[in-house]
C-alpha cells in the first residue's frame, strides 16, 4: 500500500508542471535547453536519439517533445513516424516541435505534414524556443476546451438548451433547426444581450458542421489596423512585425462556422474582402498573391439597422444582400416577459452552485420588480443582475433590497460623463442609448468589484479581455 501511494503521489507531482523531452545528439545543446526550460518552470528530460526517446515515451507522459531532425541511430523523421503511426504500438499525445539546422528546412516541412506542430531553425535564441512552446501549449489548451465543449454542447448550446416559452423565440428555434444543416449565410439581428451568439452556436452545433470549429469574432472589438490580419491571416514579411506567416480566423474556421458579431462595424475595405469570400469561397492572406480555398459557414450578427447603414454609405449594398439571405431576429427581453421567471430560476441555480451560497428563491416582491423592469441590456443584464444578487444576499432569498436601484425604482441606468450624473431625460426613450448607459455602468461595477483587475472583470462580464479594453477606451474609463 505504501508503494502504491508513493507512486500515485509521484505521478501527481509530475503532472503539476509541464514535462518536456529534449531529443538531440549534441550534448551541449541538450544541456543548454534543459537549463532554459527548467528556469521557465518546465520539467526537462534529455536523450540523444529517437530510439531513446521512444523508450522514454513508453514509460512516461510528456507534454512537449523538442526533437532534432538529423541524429544517428534514429533521426527525427523516423521518430515522428513511429510516434504518430497506428502500427507502431507507441502512441503519445505530446506536441512535437522539430529542431532543424540550415539545409534541413525541407525535412522540417515534411515533419509538419507528418504531424509535428512546428519547427525551430538552428541556431535559435532562448526566447524563440520558449515562445514556440508557449504557443503550442495555447493551441493544445484551445483544442482541449473545444473537445470539452463538444461533450456538453447539446446541453448548453443546442436548441434544447435555450430557455424560452415565448412564441416568437420558439419560432426562432424552429428556424434554427431548419437551417442548421445548410451552409447558407444567416444574419442575426437584435439588441445587445439578446443572445445572438447563442443562436449562432445553436446553428453550428445542431448541424452537420458540429465536428468543425466554431470561431467567434467581434468586428468592433479589434482595432481596424489589426482586423484584416486577424480575419484573413498574413504571410511573412507582409508588414513590420510579420516575422512568420499566420493563419487567420477564416482558416481556423475551415470546415466549421465563423461568427462575425457586430458586422456593421466592419470597415468598408474589409467588406470587399468578405464579399469575395462569400462569392468565391476563398481568402487572400495579407501580403500574399495566391488565394486559399476555405469551406466556412458565415453567421453574422448586428445591432445596427443595416438597410439604413447602406443608405448612408456606411455598409456595402452588395454585401448586405449576400448576408441577408436568411435572417433571424431576436426579440428583446421586455417583449417576452413570460421568460423572466424561468430565466431567473435558471441563473439563480447556476450561480448558487458556482459560488456555493444558500440563496435558492426570489421573493414575490423582487420577482414583480424584475418583471416590471424594461431590461435595456436584455438577457445578459438579467444574468448579471442575478449573479450580483446571489453574491449580495445574506439570507436564503433574493429580496427587493438587494436589487440594483434602477430596478427597484423602475428606471434605466444613469450614465456618467466626466464624473457628472446624467438624468434619464437626457437619453430620452432611445433603447440604444440606454443599452450603452447600462453597459458602461456594468463595466464600472465589475471593475470596482474586482479592485480594477481587468482580467477578472472581463470574466465577470463574460466578454474577452480585448473587448473590455476596447469598451473601456470607448467610454473613457481608466
Amino acid at each position: 500500500m505504501r508503494s502504491s501511494a508513493s507512486e500515485g503521489e509521484r505521478n501527481w507531482k509530475v503532472r503539476m508542471s509541464k514535462r518536456v523531452l529534449i531529443v538531440d545528439d549534441e550534448e551541449n545543446l541538450r544541456h543548454i535547453l534543459s537549463i532554459i526550460l527548467t528556469k521557465e518552470g518546465y520539467e526537462a528530460e534529455a536523450v540523444k536519439n529517437g530510439r531513446e526517446a521512444l523508450g522514454c515515451i513508453e514509460k512516461s507522459i510528456y507534454d512537449i517533445v523538442l526533437c532534432d531532425i538529423r541524429m544517428p541511430v534514429m533521426d527525427g523523421i523516423a521518430f515522428l513516424k513511429a510516434v504518430r503511426s497506428q502500427e507502431s504500438g507507441i502512441r503519445s499525445e505530446a506536441t512535437i516541435i522539430m529542431m532543424s539546422a540550415y539545409g534541413s528546412i525541407d525535412q522540417a516541412i515534411e515533419a509538419i505534414k507528418l504531424g509535428a506542430y512546428d519547427y525551430i531553425s538552428k541556431p535559435f535564441k532562448p526566447e524563440e524556443v520558449v515562445l514556440t512552446i508557449r504557443k503550442a501549449e495555447e493551441r493544445e489548451r484551445l483544442r482541449r476546451e473545444n473537445r470539452e465543449l463538444r461533450e456538453i454542447v447539446k446541453k448548453d448550446y443546442g436548441v434544447k438548451g435555450i430557455i424560452t416559452g415565448n412564441d416568437e423565440m420558439l419560432k426562432v428555434l424552429a428556424t434554427v433547426k431548419k437551417l442548421a444543416d445548410y451552409k447558407t449565410t444567416v444574419l442575426i439581428s437584435g439588441e445587445s444581450g439578446t443572445g445572438k451568439e447563442l443562436i449562432a452556436q445553436a446553428l453550428h452545433y445542431n448541424g452537420n458542421r458540429a465536428h468543425g470549429s466554431f470561431v467567434a469574432v467581434n468586428c468592433g472589438a479589434i482595432p481596424e489596423n489589426l482586423l484584416e490580419s486577424e480575419l484573413f491571416g498574413h504571410v511573412r514579411g507582409a508588414f513590420t512585425d510579420a516575422v512568420r506567416s499566420k493563419k487567420g480566423l477564416f482558416e481556423e474556421a475551415d470546415g466549421g462556422t465563423l461568427f462575425l458579431d457586430e458586422i456593421g462595424e466592419l470597415p468598408l475595405h474589409l467588406q470587399v474582402k468578405l464579399l469575395r469570400v462569400l462569392q468565391e469561397d476563398e481568402i487572400m492572406r495579407v501580403g500574399d498573391t495566391k488565394p486559399i480555398k476555405v469551406d466556412v459557414r458565415i453567421v453574422a450578427a448586428t445591432v445596427k439597422d443595416l438597410p439604413r447603414e447602406v443608405k448612408e454609405g456606411m455598409f456595402r449594398e452588395d454585401l448586405f444582400y449576400r448576408l441577408n439571405v436568411l435572417t433571424i431576429h431576436l426579440p428583446p427581453l421586455r417583449e417576452r416577459p413570460e421568460d423572466i421567471p424561468t430565466l431567473t430560476d435558471h441563473f439563480l441555480e447556476k450561480y448558487r452552485k458556482r459560488h456555493g451560497v444558500a440563496v435558492g428563491v426570489v421573493t414575490p416582491e423582487a420577482m414583480n420588480l424584475l418583471m416590471d423592469y424594461h431590461w435595456p441590456g436584455n438577457v445578459r443584464e438579467l444574468e448579471n443582475t442575478i449573479e450580483r444578487c446571489v453574491l449580495l444576499s445574506e439570507g436564503k432569498a433574493i429580496t427587493a433590497a438587494v436589487l440594483p436601484p434602477e430596478i427597484r425604482e423602475g428606471m434605466p441606468y444613469s450614465p456618467s460623463e466626466k464624473g457628472q450624473k446624467v438624468e434619464t431625460t437626457d437619453i430620452g426613450l432611445s433603447i440604444k442609448k440606454a443599452a450603452r448607459v447600462m453597459e458602461e455602468e456594468l463595466i464600472k461595477k465589475a471593475l470596482e468589484k474586482v479592485g480594477g483587475n481587468r482580467t477578472r472583470a472581463a470574466q465577470l462580464l463574460e466578454i474577452s479581455h480585448r473587448t473590455l479594453l476596447y469598451k473601456m477606451k470607448e467610454y473613457g474609463l481608466d
